[in-house]
């Protein structure tokens, strides 16, 4: 069966994004700002291009917290810096990260092309109903081939994101509920120790499980049933079919050439433990 190419995209383009969760350099441009714990610089960073929104806002665009988590934050993190600073200490931040350990391939014509080619996919989609996209889209474009490698993955992973919500809104799946499918698709097991969970009450965490179970999508000791397992999978299948639209704006050609140019990339980032599969939900 051929991958999609959505699907060998999102392996290829996630390692990128991922800097912004697992290198120190975009935690320290966020300090520097004068964040004083990792989430309030995550809400702001992430948050910024969609400007001053209510935390309502932000809770629905994000799908995947608790209630209230994000209320912790915002708007006080507004307090402290604007989303303008906040959008580009996060570039900064991601784009020093990225310097750091793709060393000299961060100045080769492969890395260039490959930041003209992702570019060229990541503006090219339509902004109906992807609200993390469009507010990513409404920013400039850098000029700077790593900046524009980081804001071009960063884009593609956002309206991926979208489409993923989309698919699980589709078929009845919360942001928690979420959580619990991806720990399972990851063998994490007990679901509820997952790392973007564990820290929940203890009584929510039973409330998304005996939910889940009385759906039948989790069986008494809290793994996939059939049914959870063929939701899963359904989730994933439409996530990479909404995903496709980018890469539409390329020709075969220019997409074989952009899985070429981003591979050693990504195997560059792979090596010092960027890529995640369990990260896929921030």
């Amino acid at each position: 069966m051929t991958q999609p190419v959505a699907r060998r995209m999102f392996e290829l383009t996630e390692p990128i994004s991922l800097v912004n969760f697992f290198s120190p350099e975009p935690n320290d441009a966020m300090a520097e700002l004068g964040f004083a714990n990792y989430w309030d610089g995550y809400f702001a960073g992430r948050s910024a291009p969609l400007g001053r929104v209510p935390a309502e806002v932000v809770h629905a665009a994000f799908y995947n917290f608790a209630p209230g988590e994000v209320a912790r934050h915002l708007p006080k993190v507004w307090e402290t810096t604007t989303p303008e600073d906040a959008h580009a200490a996060r570039e900064r931040g991601c784009v020093a990260a990225l310097r750091a350990i793709l060393g000299d391939l961060a100045a080769t014509p492969g890395l260039a092309r490959a930041a003209e080619l992702l570019t060229q996919a990541s503006v090219s989609a339509p902004t109906d109903g992807r609200i993390m996209y469009a507010g990513l889209r409404a920013l400039p474009v850098p000029t700077d081939p790593v900046t524009r490698l980081w804001h071009a993955a960063n884009m593609v992973r956002e309206h991926r994101g979208d489409g993923h919500i989309a698919a699980l809104v589709s078929e009845r799946i919360g942001g928690l509920e979420a959580h619990v499918l991806c720990a399972l698709d990851n063998d994490i097991y007990p679901a509820e120790s997952f790392g973007r969970i564990h820290h929940l009450p203890k009584t929510l965490l039973a409330d998304v499980m005996g939910g889940l179970r009385e759906r039948g999508l989790v069986d008494t000791d809290g793994r996939f049933t059939s049914a959870g397992r063929a939701t899963k999978d359904r989730i994933e299948a439409l996530t990479d079919e909404l995903a496709e639209a980018p890469y539409d704006a390329l020709t075969a050609a220019g997409r074989d050439e952009l899985i070429t140019v981003l591979e050693p990339v990504a195997a560059r980032l792979q090596v010092v433990g960027s890529d995640s599969d369990a990260a896929r939900s921030n």
